[in-house]
């Protein structure tokens, strides 16, 4: 890698490795391109193998440190030898930079990175994208990160921290002296159409941006080699993330191992029209403590089916201002025994502001969806509740316990109670999980609004 890293790159240039080779050591080239002539790193040549970078155990296989308008594509990135400490297959850094804008991480194959255990600002991820420094604040704009399949990484897949994060809604979740600058987001993030799988640790997790989109991404086992707690798909101290059109499965234990998290500072989260499946821990985390508060959370129209230990839980801090709606739930060899856990040891003063609406909940098991430690700011209505024990049942007005004719696609059987039953919700997003739009008047419960199916 010598070579590649001692030549200064500009606007237009090219650094292309051939197909079916193999390169050592860490790729840290030097330079920046332009809006209009983007600074490109690739592959050439016709060999059906991708040209190969092998980190070897350096810290970064690659490293692209204070630059901009960039494209990195179609490249393996592995980075396996002398593991348990940092490694990175790829991390994007930014020091003391200012802006930097028109980043894009396309179509990698990025596997066999074998990092440490820590949630750190260097490390360890497939691809880690990082804001350090103190002296100027920094940020990426029009960073994507799309079409790249990521596997058998520890310990995270997609990973953002920056010091420059500090901001009363974050409290002291996270250390004010080792992340001390004012809040400056990144913007115009996209983590899209990505494949994560066998991740010891999270699949991708946001910090420190607004107005991010994280879609059609699919995220197959994570939390499976780590003792810390990981989810699927997660922001801290975000605003305005939108989270949709993702499969998140296989969570593999219940610390925490839920698909969805929106975490401390969490501000105006939107989860919808995600396929959430067989998580051991759960679907839903709302995570706030030590000062922090998770704000304006909405989840709605998404399907869930064998998740696990709780369906949602919160934490300790304040949850504020949530709206859980016309989400499908179906469980029948995972039975979670709790419908919402509260990890709260005084219920009755906790600020947790949640409303539960137009949901449909099926159970074709025994036990389970109790509520633990229920705070008063939890209100249910015009929820089904089928096949679940009836001692455990919250008030829910102008719900049923009748069976929905939820099928096994998520759609409803003719005939359905569930039809044109649910509260009208302003702001609905306009269609169901399926792409049916949405009615001016009462919905029907659940996902689905189409007609009923045989």
């Amino acid at each position: 890698m010598a070579q590649a890293n001692a030549h200064p790159y500009g606007p237009g240039d090219r650094l292309l490795f051939h197909r079916g080779s193999t390169c050592t050591g860490t790729l840290a080239p030097k330079g920046e391109g332009a809006a209009d002539a983007p600074f490109t790193i690739a592959d050439y040549g016709s060999a059906a193998a991708r040209a190969r970078l092998d980190g070897a155990g350096a810290h970064d296989t690659v490293l692209l440190a204070d630059t901009q308008y960039v494209r990195l594509s179609a490249l393996e990135i592995v980075n396996a030898a002398r593991p348990g400490s940092e490694r990175n297959g790829v991390r994007l850094r930014l020091t003391d930079y200012g802006t930097a804008r028109g980043i894009a991480v396309t179509g990698l194959y990025v596997h066999d990175v074998r990092g440490g255990d820590a949630k750190t600002l260097t490390g360890s991820s497939g691809i880690h994208v990082a804001v350090e420094g103190t002296a100027r604040s920094s940020r990426y704009d029009g960073l994507e990160i799309a079409g790249n399949r990521i596997e058998d990484v520890d310990r995270e897949g997609v990973y953002f921290k920056s010091t420059w994060s500090r901001r009363a809604l974050v409290g002291n979740q996270q250390d004010p002296h080792t992340y001390p600058g004012a809040w400056t987001p990144s913007t115009r993030v996209r983590v899209h159409h990505n494949t994560l799988r066998s991740l010891a640790g999270d699949g991708i997790k946001l910090d420190t941006t607004a107005g991010a989109v994280v879609e059609h991404n699919r995220v197959d086992g994570f939390q499976l080699r780590s003792p810390s707690a990981n989810a699927g798909v997660w922001t801290f101290n975000t605003d305005d993330t939108l989270v949709q059109y993702n499969e998140v499965s296989g969570g593999g234990n219940t610390h925490d191992g839920m698909s969805f998290d929106a975490d401390g500072a969490s501000r105006n989260t939107v989860f919808q029209y995600n396929n959430s499946h067989d998580n051991k821990g759960g679907f839903l985390l709302l995570c706030p403590y030590s000062g922090a508060k998770t704000v304006g959370t909405t989840v709605r129209y998404n399907i869930s089916r064998n998740d696990g230990a709780r369906l949602i839980q919160n934490c300790a801090g304040p949850v504020l201002d949530t709206r859980i709606y016309n989400n499908s739930f179906l469980n029948t060899d995972r039975i979670p025994a709790y419908l919402v856990q509260d990890d709260t040891a005084s219920p009755t003063t906790t600020d947790h502001r949640l409303t539960v609406r137009n949901n449909i909940f099926v159970s074709r098991g025994q036990g389970g969806y109790a509520l633990k430690n229920p705070t008063p700011g939890l209100r249910f209505d015009h929820n089904v509740f089928h096949g679940l024990p009836p001692a455990h049942l919250p008030a829910n007005p102008g719900g049923s316990t009748a069976d929905p004719g939820l099928r096994d696609d998520f759609r409803l059987t003719a005939g359905s109670p569930a039809h044109a039953a649910g509260r009208h919700v302003a702001d609905n997003g306009g269609r169901d999980y399926f792409g049916t739009p949405l009615p001016a008047g009462a919905p029907t419960i659940g996902a689905y609004e189409g007609p009923g199916t045989g």
